[in-house]
């Protein structure tokens, strides 16, 4: 079975107030272009489809018209929800929406219950599991401990009871939207910390064949089975050595035997430039940032007038800017 693992679209975010619908579309195009050139029989999509709750009705026709797509292609899709969505608004019609191939995972009480496909090899199982807020499922779970690890632990519970079931031979497919430890987080994250804490351990997906992880907007692999697809584009300036894209996962009869990054198209590079003014605008090295989305740090040590407009008119694209002045506080 050949995975293609994205997650955190966040649909309808700005960048410093810079739209991002159309890149987004962009993406789209070449995630349904990379199913077909790849082959792919499954994609997943580990939550945080919308930047909000309660989405922008662009950035809801624009998701309406991804899975649109990916029902009509030769791969079968489940997507969760992440903490940035409303569970209830993306979970709507779900059951519905399950007869087109596309399945819609928010609800928590159901994360033993997966999808089940089938290649040469047997059956896999997908289980999605959504996001989890600690403070939403510590009574009705039971849980001892108000933290993720306790909500993810008791879901992963509940997905191995349903596994060992099903086995001998049925391979296994968790997604889930977390921070799990040994992972770098960015700038663009929410804090979902519950007590100052939000870290999950890695050994929560102790004998996944393939643990499709989101919330983290870089691509990072903990384990060969245990990866996160980051966000399909930069979300802010701590992303701009980030290379975006999805994994392409083989999974064969005894789990993972291959995993490749498939990076995805960046329509405009992010580019950190610092110095005084003058030397921003007249240092050669930095002619391959003039299209590029730019944070500035100037080290002038006076501020310069009208330093925005006079930055534009060689990087038209700068967004934010810095003081930091040399040999000063």
């Amino acid at each position: 079975m050949r995975i293609l693992h994205t997650s955190d679209w966040h649909l309808g975010r700005s960048f410093h107030r810079e739209g991002m619908l159309g890149h987004q579309a962009a993406y789209v195009d070449h995630l349904v272009e990379t199913v077909e050139r790849e082959r792919v029989d499954l994609v997943v999509v580990s939550g945080d489809v919308y930047d909000r709750a309660l989405p922008h009705v662009d950035a809801v026709r624009l998701a309406d018209e991804a899975l649109a797509r990916l029902a009509a292609s030769r791969a079968k899709v489940v997507l969760t929800s992440g903490n940035h969505d409303s569970a209830q608004r993306l979970g709507f019609g779900s059951r519905l929406i399950d007869a087109a191939g596309v399945f819609i995972r928010t609800d928590a009480s159901s994360v033993g219950a997966p999808v089940l496909l089938e290649d040469e090899h047997g059956a896999v199982a997908v289980y999605g599991i959504p996001y989890l807020d600690p403070d939403a499922v510590r009574e009705p779970w039971g849980l001892a401990a108000r933290s993720h690890e306790a909500a993810l632990t008791e879901a992963m519970r509940r997905v191995r009871a349903d596994a060992d079931r099903r086995r001998p031979g049925v391979r296994t497919v968790v997604l889930a939207h977390a921070f799990v430890a040994g992972a770098e987080p960015s700038d663009s994250e929410r804090d979902i910390s519950v007590g100052g804490v939000s870290l999950v351990p890695t050994s929560v997906f102790a004998g996944v064949d393939y643990a499709a992880l989101g919330h983290l907007h870089g691509r990072q692999t903990l384990t060969e089975s245990v990866r996160y697809s980051g966000s399909p584009l930069a979300y802010s300036f701590s992303e701009a050595g980030h290379v975006k894209g999805s994994w392409l996962v083989e999974l064969g009869r005894d789990g993972v035997t291959h995993a490749e990054f498939v990076a995805a198209p960046v329509p405009r590079r992010l580019a950190r430039i610092r110095g005084t003014l003058d030397d921003l605008l007249h240092d050669l090295t930095l002619t391959e940032h003039e299209d590029a989305w730019v944070q500035a740090t100037l080290t002038d040590a006076v501020r310069p007038r009208q330093a925005m407009d006079r930055l534009r008119t060689r990087f038209p694209h700068t967004l934010v800017i810095g003081f930091e002045p040399a040999g000063a506080r």
